[in-house]
């Protein structure tokens, strides 16, 4: 499908024009294309969106998938959330989206905004010594130096998200001796100056250990502020007890009621033992069931077949998600077997330039993009089902095709592609024409 992507200074004039006027007090809206409802609505700003492509439903040839349908729309807007959902006009106060598609706000669930060269002098990553724990003494050495312009970085990060379709992330951010609580507050401080277009969960992440350098003092004050998740990394190579590390984590979690959300790179018998361990303490505590992550987790790429089954069955069961930067090369997650036993998977950038990794692009659309050529979701049916790694699980289409995204009243988390349809969008990364934050232009 060939399209004009509209410019950013169009459309946000587009947009103050539209924003000026007050809506009638009477508003048509529909759940579906085809029915409409009459609701009150009264004295309230808003904005109509004309040309607003959304999918319809699939294509079929002898019951298999072989397109998508969409047509065009026109939403209102109103107090952040879709009011509308209406047939296309030509109204002159609309703004035109162009006939771009329309999908969900992407989702990075997993990043570093708190420590970051992004925005500054490149900086490739140095030769590293001594493994974890060198790392740690690098960071030692680079965070108080880092600290200094922290949140400018972060608000440049937040941007390159943005610039990617992305409006929300979940950030971990270092709890530690060295940063001790600074590292939080200039993320915060950073969240707050970009909140209009940017929403954002954060992890206390004792990224030098919890034991190897005495952070629970500061991971116990941190779980007192505005944060919702509490992280942890490699109990038995860093701090050398599983037991002990997890049990922390749990109980900080259960005391403050925050998620827990811990880094697993250990692949070897100790991070399954970690694995086994951590599903044992969440059925324990049902509470934290839905609310308990794994990041990497690499050492599910690792486990035999029947082993694996056993294990994503366990953490289905324990409702504990996997969170995985879809890694390749030497190292492939067995995603289809976790997703087979309905694990819910998320995905990150995680660096995107720092003293770990310099690969990192900013898209989650392009991490769904690696998950459909590593695992062969090639036809149109897989390709549009690849999507909900990009958007945290919310498709336009079920896997039956009836069409169950827009709806009256969710949140106008938007971004608008250049695509004729999810499965175009996932192939060939599209690229990002606009995005709207909680009913906010962002671009």
């Amino acid at each position: 499908m060939k399209t004009s992507v509209i410019s950013r200074k169009e459309f946000i004039r587009n947009t103050s024009l539209a924003m000026a006027g007050l809506f009638a007090s009477h508003s048509y809206v529909q759940g579906n294309p085809h029915q409409q409802t009459r609701v009150e609505s009264s004295n309230t700003t808003g904005y109509l969106l004309k040309n607003v492509r959304l999918e319809t439903g699939f294509l079929y040839e002898d019951e298999e998938v072989i397109g998508t349908k969409t047509e065009l729309f026109t939403l209102q807007i109103i107090d952040g959330k879709i009011a509308a959902i209406l047939p296309n006009t030509p109204l002159a106060d609309a703004i035109d989206a162009r006939e771009m598609l329309m999908l969900p706000a992407f989702r990075d669930q997993h990043i570093h905004l708190d420590k970051t060269f992004y925005g500054g002098q490149w900086q490739a990553v140095r030769k590293r010594k001594g493994g974890i724990k060198g790392m740690i003494a690098l960071e030692q050495k680079l965070l108080p130096e880092l600290l200094k312009t922290s949140t400018q970085h972060a608000e440049k990060l937040i941007e390159l998200l943005q610039s990617k379709g992305s409006s929300f992330a979940r950030s971990h951010v270092n709890i530690e001796p060295t940063s001790k609580l600074d590292s939080l507050k200039n993320l915060q401080q950073a969240l707050a100056n970009k909140k209009e277009g940017f929403s954002a969960e954060l992890v206390a992440f004792p990224q030098h250990g919890l034991f190897y350098t005495d952070s629970t003092r500061w991971m116990k004050e941190a779980a007192k502020m505005d944060i919702d998740f509490i992280g942890g990394v490699d109990p038995y190579t860093i701090d050398g007890s599983i037991e002990r590390s997890v049990d922390f984590m749990v109980q900080l979690a259960l005391d403050h009621q925050k998620g827990i959300d811990m880094h697993l790179h250990e692949s070897g018998d100790s991070g399954l033992q970690t694995v086994e361990y951590l599903i044992k303490k969440v059925n324990e505590n049902p509470a934290l069931k839905g609310k308990t992550y794994l990041s990497h987790c690499f050492v599910l790429a690792k486990l035999e077949q029947p082993k694996l089954e056993q294990v994503a069955e366990a953490l289905s069961n324990a409702q504990i998600g996997i969170v995985s930067t879809i890694p390749f090369g030497g190292l492939v997650m067995p995603i289809p077997t976790l997703y087979k036993y309905g694990v819910n998977i998320q995905t990150g950038n995680d660096s995107i330039i720092d003293h770990w990794n310099t690969w990192g692009s900013g898209s989650v659309l392009q991490k769904a993009n690696l998950m459909a050529q590593l695992y062969g979701y090639s036809t149109e049916f897989q390709l549009s089902r690849s999507l909900k790694l990009a958007t945290n699980n919310i498709l336009p289409l079920d896997d039956s095709g009836k069409q169950q995204w827009p709806k009256v009243g969710d949140a106008a988390d938007l971004v608008f592609v250049d695509a004729s349809c999810s499965a175009e969008a996932v192939s060939r990364i599209s690229s990002v024409s606009s995005l709207i934050h909680h009913g906010h232009l962002v671009f």
